[in-house]
């Protein structure tokens, strides 16, 4: 059989098979004093859900970052990998918030940067001007040297949430979400010629009960990445 038809047929064998969901769970990361590491993480703010010793030669340390579904794992005969060698993204709602909190956690954090988050010399100090999502960072890098950084994302790109469901990690999240629909549903009613208050919904001194629903719409339709109401 030829590589095209091979290729052909595999495809529609996945296609006819049930999907299995998959969710990421946890990253290893390498780290050469684990205490020392526990320390940086517990004191970044991050839940600590196990510390598991057994005998001289295995521990596994597991901690979880607040609003995040996914863990690392770090310890003693877990990995091969070389201390420092890891690389890993978070993502946060607001990035200058973000820094604000590493800075008084005692983080040596970079400063916020727009630009390249891969290569020092492609970086351009301070947030995106236009504040785009996926378009500012914060870098940081644990006692060992395993590199983090941390992205700003507000709205995802099209196709990656499922536009059925909408989760906020945080009241934090929840919040900067409804205070972004605020915005947006101010200059909706603007632009229908009608003088409101963003806070409370009112059109012409009388409360518009529609700003619960456009709300909710926007909320949905920013984070599932489709398009935004008008």
């Amino acid at each position: 059989m030829g590589q095209t038809a091979s290729s052909f047929k595999q495809q529609k064998n996945a296609a006819g098979a049930a999907r299995v969901d998959m969710k990421f769970e946890v990253s290893l990361v390498p780290v050469a004093d684990v205490d020392r590491a526990k320390e940086f993480y517990t004191r970044l703010g991050w839940r600590l859900d196990d510390d598991i010793v057994n005998g001289n030669d295995f521990r596994v340390v597991q901690l979880t970052p607040p609003g995040s579904a996914s863990s690392i794992s770090f310890g003693k005969g877990l990995t091969p990998a070389a201390p420092g060698s890891f690389r890993g993204g978070l993502i946060v709602t607001d990035i200058e918030a973000a820094h604000r909190e590493f800075v008084a956690r005692g983080i040596n954090a970079s400063e916020v940067f727009h630009g390249s988050p891969f290569s020092a010399a492609g970086r351009i100090s301070g947030p995106d001007p236009e504040r785009k999502s996926y378009s500012s960072y914060v870098a940081f890098e644990d006692p060992d040297g395993n590199a983090w950084i941390v992205q700003e994302v507000t709205h995802r790109a099209p196709g990656r949430i499922d536009p059925a469901k909408t989760t906020f990690a945080s009241a934090n999240d929840l919040a900067g979400a409804m205070r972004r629909a605020e915005a947006a549903f101010g200059e909706h009613e603007k632009s229908k010629g009608q003088n409101n208050s963003q806070s409370s919904g009112q059109a012409n001194g009388q409360p518009n009960a529609k700003w619960p629903d456009w709300y909710a719409s926007y909320m949905a339709a920013e984070q599932a990445g489709t398009e935004l109401p008008k």
